[in-house]
């Protein structure tokens, strides 16, 4: 996997942060991306203050909620390192509320930056993942599988990446471009303004989920689990 370079949206923090951790950890140079510059930069220079290996972080500026700036992120990894391996579709956003509270604004905000943030993300890159024969990996939910009361723009947004993700990788798969979604349940990150602590060791941890990362990326290239669902092994009795 050395050498590889992979475009983590949402990367600068939970799940984006821990995949990010685990590829330098094998080699591959990462790109992390956030709404703010500042953000984005400051995760780089976490990530590059721990890693064990030559592959280098950056930060870049990028919201998967507008496609031009997606295209930009794009661009720049590829003028960074020449090329692009590996993109992941982390990006991700929660508003949970029953139907007849939840408001126009919620609605709009999670469908844009979960569903079509996933598709925006893939229409960007997929000229260079077919220059590399690339990997294109999304994180759903298992809310994208599991419906829940006050969860219908979640809900809505997940079904959908899940459903998108599988009809893309029978769309790109004759490229040679592998596709999978991951569908987490319970992970310790900041999603939904949580803040990880000590009672969160039941959990799915961030790096578990950077470890199935590189699993995929590993696996022969006869062979793609397209669609990985993960929850944690024992939650708490309710």
């Amino acid at each position: 996997m050395e050498n590889k370079v992979a475009l983590i949206t949402g990367g600068s923090k939970g799940i984006g942060f821990g995949i990010a951790q685990a590829l330098l950890e094998q080699g591959v140079h990462v790109a992390v991306t956030s709404r703010s510059s500042a953000a984005a930069h400051d995760a780089a220079g976490r990530l590059n203050a721990h890693k064990t290996t030559k592959a280098k972080a950056v930060g870049l500026k990028g919201d998967v909620t507008n496609f031009s700036s997606i295209q930009e992120a794009v661009k720049d990894v590829v003028n960074e390192f020449g090329h692009l391996d590996i993109v992941i579709a982390n990006a991700g956003l929660g508003h949970f509320a029953p139907i007849e509270d939840l408001t126009l604004e919620q609605w709009q905000e999670t469908i844009d930056t979960n569903l079509t943030g996933a598709f925006y993300t893939l229409k960007a890159s997929v000229d260079a993942l077919k220059n590399t024969e690339g990997y294109y990996i999304t994180i759903s939910s298992l809310a994208g599988t599991n419906f829940f009361a006050s969860g219908s723009a979640y809900n809505a947004s997940k079904f959908g990446v899940t459903g998108f993700t599988q009809a893309a990788m029978l769309d790109l798969r004759k490229y040679g471009i592998k596709v999978s979604t991951i569908m987490p349940g319970s992970v310790s990150t900041y999603f939904n303004g949580h803040e990880p602590n000590d009672s969160d060791s039941w959990k799915i941890q961030i790096e578990d989920i950077g470890e199935l990362v590189v699993d995929l990326i590993k696996m022969n290239p006869r062979t793609l689990p397209s669609k990985i669902e993960v929850r944690p092994s024992m939650p708490p009795s309710k």
